[in-house]
């Protein structure tokens, strides 16, 4: 197990108002904030740290064996996660599960960190029990006064560092190969990383790498922000770099944007997935090929079930921060298919945290030329840099999940997302604008704007039916004794667009539930993910993937996108009925 230095527990209870706060309309909607910004939502405390769940308990739990993708909300005790707090330690669990099966251990900050920062260059100084070493990073700034936001891109080979400069952020071009060599054997690494920690660490490059990133936000830091904003980092890389930036954002807490490229196996996508995808590079390869993955991934190349820990959870990391995954399908040896499966169990923590807007991913590109700067990847890196690095604008909050490698969570999971409330206990009066969890769920009297009240609400909400009700919401829900769904829009382009769904249970709890929907003449569905799908010409039956228990007044929800050829019409819920 990780050693960590305890410190004071300093989670900002204001930061998951903020979350909560957030307008959500889709798994990864495009609607703005309406209240309070991005930095506010996604730092977690007050200044942001590398590791906010240091002072987690974790114990050596953890064990596995399922072709499906863990559950990210069962804890290592069998509990589950229910309130943003638990989350945290949550999270704690399962980056000390990465480490131990995956990655190898990312040590937390070492003894002293100093060194400088210009308009053209940083200098990194570490010392750790009686170690030392040294690396750099070049610098190029954007246009304008700063102090600027900065995106770290591993090997300068990441996303358009052009767009990320007319973004209005600053290129921080890092040499990963400073803190860990490749061609080197699993005993023999080298690197500053290996000279602080020892050429037989069983740490693997991806981490070692991550390492480096965090010592240079370290500087940035002690810097005290003239010419770079410690507070406003990204980080972005392709190919082996891909994986790099990947894990870089997932174990720094501080990492506002993470941008990872065609990482490939041994990167975003998920390793239950990459065994069972044609063509995808085979987990051995990966972990032959340069020990890019920690030592202990050895023994589960050839048997991934058994890992207690996928990288829909290393996702889940980031959460609830900047994410935007870019992936191409053209290229089979990538594993595009296992990146969006990940992506897709990645986004429930977003969504369960309420910020499924934080996360875009992006495959459908007609390029196939391995990390090309694409024309379709440049808006939404532009709106992530600003929405992340400049809080200004909107995320893309869009799934753009490619034909050629199109995914489905539902066959992947048989556990379901919660919602995450901020720990509020029972009894309120008056029910909470989405639909009385916040206030309490045994004797709110009102329901809420977004749906019936839970146990107790005599008015319908204005998105939904009322438990028991018999006329549908103003936004498509269908009333009944058990259930009630919405449809809402939430991403147009070109040909298609997303469509977001909500599943709300009744006055009583339920064990399973069955969604159908009418589309409109001439659409049909390309993708769709959170749920099982089936369709019969126009008509679309939506039920669970895995296990459809709902509380009484709590949701669930389901996405798909919809091809208009040329009906741009919303499709409506024609039923909803549960057990």
């Amino acid at each position: 197990m990780r050693s960590h230095r305890h410190r004071p527990w300093t989670w900002a209870a204001a930061a998951f108002v903020a979350v909560a706060s957030l307008t959500v309309t889709t798994l990864g909607g495009a609607q703005a904030d309406t209240a309070e910004s991005f930095q506010s939502a996604a730092v977690l405390a007050d200044p942001p740290v590398e590791d906010e769940g240091a002072d987690c308990r974790v114990g050596q739990g953890g064990s596995a064996n399922t072709s499906m993708l863990p559950d990210p909300f069962t804890k290592m005790d069998g509990t589950r996660v229910a309130t943003k707090e638990d989350w945290r330690c949550r999270r704690a669990e399962i980056r000390e599960l990465a480490e131990r099966t995956v990655y190898g251990d990312k040590p937390a900050k070492p003894d002293s960190v100093t060194g400088t920062v210009t308009s053209s260059r940083i200098t990194v100084n570490v010392s750790h029990q009686g170690r030392t070493a040294s690396f750099s990073a070049s610098v190029q700034l954007p246009s304008g006064s700063g102090p600027h936001p900065a995106v770290i891109v591993y090997g300068g080979f990441g996303a358009d560092t052009a767009t990320i400069r007319n973004s209005g952020a600053a290129v921080i071009s890092y040499d990963p190969f400073a803190v860990g060599q490749e061609g080197t054997g699993r005993n023999n690494k080298s690197g500053a990383f290996y000279s602080i920690y020892g050429a037989q660490s069983g740490t693997g490059l991806l981490g070692a790498w991550a390492w480096g990133v965090s010592r240079i936000i370290d500087v940035l830091e002690a810097s005290g922000g003239s010419v770079l904003k410690a507070d406003a980092t990204g980080v972005t890389g392709c190919s082996r770099y891909g994986k790099g930036a990947f894990v870089a954002g997932a174990f720094d807490q501080r990492i506002a944007l993470t941008m990872p490229i065609e990482s490939g196996s041994g990167g975003v996508g998920a390793f239950r997935s990459i065994a069972r995808e044609s063509g995808a590079q085979p987990l051995s390869s990966a972990y032959g090929e340069q020990p890019w993955l920690g030592d202990a991934f050895g023994s589960y190349t050839g048997n991934p079930n058994s890992l207690p820990v996928d990288t829909h959870e290393v996702v889940g990391m980031i959460a609830p921060r900047g994410l935007l995954i870019m992936d191409n399908p053209h290229v089979e040896w990538l594993g595009a298919q296992s990146g969006a499966v990940a992506a897709l169990g990645g986004a429930e923590v977003y969504k369960a945290l309420g910020a499924q807007q934080n996360i875009s991913y992006w495959s459908d590109v007609s390029d196939g030329t391995h990390c090309a700067n694409r024309s379709e990847w440049r808006g939404p890196i532009q709106q992530s840099i600003q929405k992340f690095l400049l809080n200004t604008g909107s995320a893309p909050g869009v799934f753009r999940i490619s034909a050629k490698k199109s995914a489905s969570l539902s066959q992947w999971r048989n556990w379901q997302t919660p919602t995450l409330t901020d720990g509020g206990g029972t009894g309120g009066t008056t029910a909470g604008t989405d639909g009385g969890t916040t206030a309490g769920t045994d004797g709110g009297t009102t329901a809420g704007n977004n749906g019936g009240g839970d146990n107790g609400g005599t008015t319908a909400g204005t998105n939904g039916g009322t438990n028991g009700g018999t006329t549908a919401g103003n936004n498509g829900g269908t009333g009944n004794a058990t259930c009630t769904a919405t449809l809402e829009e939430s991403q147009r382009w070109g040909d298609r667009f997303n469509v977001q769904a909500t599943v709300r249970a009744g006055s009583t709890s339920i064990s399973n539930w069955t969604v159908n929907v009418q589309l409109n003449g001439g659409q049909s569905i390309q993708n769709s993910w959170s749920a099982s799908f089936s369709t019969s010409g126009s008509n679309m039956t939506v039920r669970p993937s895995g296990n459809g228990t709902l509380a009484a007044g709590a949701s669930t929800g389901f996405g798909f996108t919809v091809m208009a050829n040329g009906n741009w019409n919303l499709p409506r819920v024609v039923g909803c009925t549960a057990s």
